[in-house]
Parts: C-alpha cells; structure tokens; sequence
C-alpha cells in the first residue's frame, strides 16, 4: 500500500467513525429522552 493510499484509508476510517460516534450519540440521547418521558 502506497503512503497515498493509507492516507485516503485512514481518512475514510475517521470520518466512519465520526458517523458511527454521532450515531450512537443519537441513539443514546433518543433513548435518554424516552426514559424520561416514560418517567413522567
């Protein structure tokens, strides 16, 4: 693999793992949020 090419990969794994981060993010709070309206 060409010093180029690890490059393009290793950029490509971080924005996927910026996704998957905001994703669980996401389905933490949505979950968060539910807790408390069930509560309620």
């Amino acid at each position: 693999m060409t010093p180029e090419h690890q490059k393009q990969y290793q950029a490509r794994q971080r924005a996927r793992a910026k996704v998957m981060a905001l994703v669980l993010g996401a389905l933490v709070i949505l979950f968060f949020a539910i807790s408390i309206a069930k509560m309620s």
